[in-house]
């Protein structure tokens, strides 16, 4: 195994943990910014407020981003197969 075939496989990974955590950590992002507004437009300082929230649309998107994400990892193991053959034939 090259070093090359390493480091494109590490890049692989990489790339796919982030484009998985994307939704998710932008969904978030988003309802926290927006809940921060609004605590601080009516004053309300209660922290636990934004769980609530955030537990819904982190759940929202899930259930809709699911099937895409077990696409991209299907996809991410048969790469990793294809490696393996690749590496068992040399």
């Amino acid at each position: 195994m090259s070093q090359e075939m390493v480091l494109q496989i590490m890049q692989q990974i990489f790339y796919t943990t982030a484009l998985l955590a994307l939704p998710i950590l932008g969904v978030t992002f988003l309802i926290g910014i927006g809940m921060s507004i609004f605590q601080a437009v009516t004053n309300i300082q209660e922290q636990t407020l934004v769980f609530i929230p955030k537990m819904i649309a982190v759940m929202v998107v899930l259930f809709f981003a699911m099937p895409w994400m077990f696409r991209t990892l299907a996809h991410l193991t048969v790469s990793f197969f294809d490696y393996m053959l690749a590496i068992a034939r040399h």
